[in-house]
């Protein structure tokens, strides 16, 4: 668990100690100056080096998240939609086709995934954390256990998972992840009450903390559902209130920020609002929101797609990387990297290759949105189809 020790202080040479000075006795009184003895807290973190080099190599340029941590029953839902069962070889195979994309690692810095496909490996024996390691991709582990109804709130949820968390991060660590995932949401259409606000922020600085305590950096993402038909200011207005939320929290969990990377949501119209938002638009309501909120500190925000179709996502990347950011400006993309690769696939071994050419390009084009160098001449329609699901579960 997070270990914080104590230095007690007590130096009468200066005036300025813990930020409260100590003021002299009227004139000719025979009282000495006081002498104030302040705790300040110290946070001991034997991983800090370690989050810190950890954190900038998957926010390096050119280079995002591959996302695939969907639980099995998310992802039996993928391979049903091209007619596969869910069953352990289909998620293994598809997962294995994803990993072993040659030239992955080029436009990839780090994958996030699913606890099972943590512990296997390739049908030729190779660990998939060894397969990332050789494209010089960092393995990340999804370790929030879901969203369960939030009693005394307006039908809004909270992230469970803390239980136990401190172990499980460490074998983690131990089978070679070096990076954490906790997802929570905020609903607009459901208020954001204050309660769920709260709750979801204080979730994600307690996982933060013990993430870092065990060597793993944690990824902050409370997710503000796109459902809805609200405007994009209420969206704005949601978004600062949420993040002021969770970076007080995370003050208040000693945590490094130098040592966490962020997904959040990108600020945009609700899905079901009548009129949509083009990517200059989101992107300047977007960047206003990080630049009120996020401190320069942090290393990395890895935007999640939230239901965008695959160029919608990528669009709206590059429009936000038009000038320079104090943070490193990326993607965390799962249906939006994937979609085409899995109607491409088709659970079909002979398609494999075509997949993994189809990963690649939009890969690629995640790659050059970063570096704000994206064009979208020459995407194909299925790029273009959105991908929004209302009250959509991972």
């Amino acid at each position: 668990m997070a270990c914080v020790s104590f230095a007690k202080l007590n130096a009468p040479s200066s005036s300025w100690i813990g930020g409260q000075q100590s003021l002299p006795q009227r004139s000719g009184s025979s009282a000495r100056l006081a002498t104030r003895r302040v705790s300040l807290p110290i946070r001991a973190g034997a991983y800090t080096d370690e989050l810190i080099k950890t954190a900038k190599t998957i926010a390096s340029p050119g280079r995002g998240i591959l996302a695939i941590d969907e639980s099995n029953a998310t992802c039996g839902k993928r391979l049903s939609s091209i007619g596969l069962d869910n069953t352990e070889p289909n998620r293994q195979a598809y997962r294995q086709l994803l990993l072993t994309t040659p030239g992955l690692g080029e436009y990839i810095s780090g994958a996030i995934l699913f606890e099972e496909t943590l512990y296997q490996s390739t049908t030729d024996g190779k660990k998939f954390v060894d397969v990332l390691h050789d494209q010089k991709i960092v393995p990340g582990i999804k370790v929030d256990k879901g969203l369960v109804p939030l009693p005394g709130s307006n039908n809004e949820s909270w992230c469970q998972g803390l239980d136990g968390l401190s172990s499980r991060s460490a074998e983690y660590y131990k089978q070679g992840a070096r990076f954490a995932k906790w997802r929570t949401v905020v609903s607009i259409p459901c208020g954001p009450s204050a309660l769920a606000v709260k709750e979801a922020a204080w979730g994600l600085a307690r996982y933060a903390a013990i993430s870092q305590d065990n060597g793993l950096v944690p990824i902050v993402e409370p997710e503000i559902l796109l459902d809805g038909d609200h405007p994009i200011g209420r969206t704005l207005e949601v978004a600062e209130k949420v993040w002021a939320e969770v970076f007080y929290y995370l003050a208040e969990n000693n945590v490094i920020f130098e040592g966490i990377l962020l997904k959040p949501s990108m600020v945009t119209p609700g899905a079901e609002h009548k009129e949509r938002a083009n990517p200059e638009t989101i992107a300047k309501y977007t960047l206003t929101m990080l630049k009120r909120r996020v401190p320069p500190a942090v290393p990395g925000i890895m935007f999640l797609s939230g239901g965008q179709s695959e160029m919608e996502a990528t669009l709206n990347l590059h429009a936000m990387n038009q000038s320079p950011n104090p943070w490193h400006v990326s993607f965390s993309y799962a249906r939006a990297l994937q979609n085409t690769v899995l109607k491409t696939w088709q659970g079909r071994p002979e398609n494999v290759e075509a997949a993994q050419k189809a990963l690649l390009v939009r890969a690629k084009a995640n790659s050059l949105a970063q570096l704000g160098k994206y064009s979208a001449e020459g995407e194909s329609e299925e790029a273009k189809k959105g991908m929004f699901v209302k009250g959509y579960t991972y």
